[in-house]
Formats: C-alpha cells, sequence, structure tokens
C-alpha cells in the first residue's frame, strides 16, 4: 500500500507543472553517446519522455543530432574524420554523409521509436526549417585568422511554417541539424545552436539540452559537482575560470540567447539517466542545471 501511496504522490507533485505547462512549446535537443547504446531501454527513454509530454497537452519539438553515427559512415567510405576546434572539417563528400546519416537514418529511426510507443511523429530534414550562413573559426595560431572549414553553417533563420503545421496536428517534428545555404549547398551546422534557435522561432517556454553529462559541473572532473540552477550573470565568470570547458561553451551560449529571446528556462540534463525530460520538468528538485534569466 506504501508504494501505491508513493506512487499517488509522485503524480501530485507533477500536476502542477503539467497544468502549468499545458498548451506550451518545448524544444528538445536530442544528443549524446547514449542514442549509440545498445540497450533499447536506453534508446527508447527518450521517445517515451516525449510520447509523455504528447498526452500531458504539450506540444515537444525535437532537434537531434549524430555526430558518432557520422564519423562511423564517413570512416566506412574510406574518409577520415577530422576537427577544427571542435567542428567537423566538411568537404563535399563528407555535407553528402552528414545529409544522409542525419536526414535518412537517424531521423527515421527517431520518428519510428516514438511512433511505435504510442507518439505521433514527423520527420523534417533541417534544409526545409533551417537557413544558415557559412561558418568560419579562429586560428588559435595566428589569432585574428579565419579559417575556412567547409560546409559547416550556422543557423540564422527558421521557417516555423512546417513545424507550426505539425503541432496544430498534435504531431511531433522531428528535425535534423542541417541547413540551406545561401548558396543553395546543405550544410553541417551544431544541433545546440539550431535548437536554440528553433526554440527562439517558436517563442518556447523551455529548451532541454540532453547530452551525456549530468549537468553543468562545478567540477568538470567530478559528476557529483551538478549546479543546480545558474543565472546568466554568473556564465562569463564560469567559461573565464574554465568550469564552462571548450565543449560546453556553444550550448551555454545558444541558452543564453535563448533566455534573452524570451525562453523562459534552459535544461541540461544526461539522456543517460531514464526519463531525466520528465525528471527535470515535472518534479521540484529535477535532475539537470537548469539555466535562468
Amino acid at each position: 500500500m506504501q508504494d501505491l501511496i508513493a506512487k499517488a504522490a509522485t503524480l501530485l507533485e507533477a500536476l502542477p507543472y503539467i497544468q502549468k505547462y499545458s498548451g506550451a512549446t518545448f524544444v528538445v535537443k536530442y544528443g549524446g553517446s547514449f542514442m549509440d547504446s545498445p540497450d533499447p531501454t536506453v534508446r527508447t527513454s527518450v521517445a517515451r519522455d516525449i510520447v509523455f509530454l504528447e498526452a500531458v497537452e504539450i506540444n515537444p519539438v525535437v532537434v537531434h543530432g549524430g555526430g558518432k553515427a557520422i564519423s562511423r559512415a564517413m570512416e566506412r567510405a574510406g574518409l577520415t574524420p577530422k576537427f577544427i576546434q571542435g567542428q567537423r572539417l566538411t568537404d563535399e563528400a563528407t555535407a553528402a554523409i552528414v545529409d544522409e546519416v542525419l536526414s535518412r537514418q537517424i531521423n527515421p529511426e527517431i520518428v519510428q521509436t516514438i511512433n511505435q510507443l504510442g507518439g505521433l511523429a514527423r520527420g523534417i530534414p533541417g534544409p526545409d526549417v533551417f537557413q544558415c550562413r557559412k561558418l568560419l573559426v579562429e586560428d588559435r595560431q595566428q589569432p585574428g585568422r579565419m579559417l575556412d572549414i567547409g560546409y559547416v553553417g550556422e543557423v540564422t533563420r527558421v521557417d516555423t511554417a512546417p513545424i507550426l503545421e505539425c503541432l496544430e496536428q498534435g504531431i511531433t517534428p522531428v528535425i535534423s541539424p542541417t541547413a540551406r545555404g545561401e548558396d543553395g549547398h546543405i550544410y553541417n551546422c551544431n544541433a545546440d545552436i539550431a535548437a536554440a534557435q528553433t526554440a527562439i522561432a517558436l517563442k518556447a517556454r523551455r529548451l532541454v539540452f540532453m547530452s551525456d553529462v549530468p549537468g553543468i559541473l562545478r567540477n568538470p572532473n567530478d559528476p557529483d559537482s551538478v549546479i543546480p540552477c545558474l543565472r546568466v550573470a554568473e556564465v562569463e565568470e564560469l567559461k573565464r575560470t574554465g568550469v564552462i570547458d571548450r565543449g560546453m561553451i556553444p550550448k551555454v551560449d545558444s541558452a543564453v540567447a535563448a533566455l534573452r529571446a524570451g525562453v523562459e528556462k534552459v535544461s541540461f540534463v544526461d539522456g543517460r539517466v531514464p526519463h531525466a525530460v520528465l525528471l527535470e520538468i515535472f518534479t521540484d528538485e529535477g535532475v539537470g542545471t537548469i539555466l535562468v534569466p
């Protein structure tokens, strides 16, 4: 009987959040090594969370990554993945592989998983909704000199019409992080920035970044040092001191941009934790880091 009562208490804890966010749009950035897990329960946990959001009349929008799958596909094609300051060097052959893996392999798999669990999802290739500008990176050896890394872009515009059409029909859009450049080519884009731009364009209430770290860590070497709540004013100092390391900077900068554009809260959660999205959104304590204005 006590176990049953505890289950009821969990539902009651979730109730005010369900009421608060009914009808709201949430953007979920789905990425991290857990996407490649051989354990099907890990891969389906996120999809079940998306189905739950649909069931309580929250409108989820998924933007996914797939960097490791791209690297594997490149190696099978005889290409060696190369990175410059964390950005994949993307020539024409690599861009074609990126488009194939993200929009025609990973995207349909996520859609299929959500649908098999009772949800309703539809895949949207990134170039159908994202426009980008070519991204140049600064040469660390020669500050001020910019390097051309190929077909790598930064999302600058989101065509919300196809996304809103899905949401009006109760369908979860699942979007790949590729975009159409000004030259008509398809570009590989950072999924964190794409998710943040999507949240801004849709005026989403919340943005959730899922990765394979527990949140923003006070000590990057200590997984138990998660900062539960962080304010925008604290970010620059944490970047300066290295608490927010180079790998987290694109996520955090994107999160700050989203908050300044009107998104209420941005969460960083560990996708390896079962139902991390639900625990973060519908419980009082949450399981990751919340970034607030």
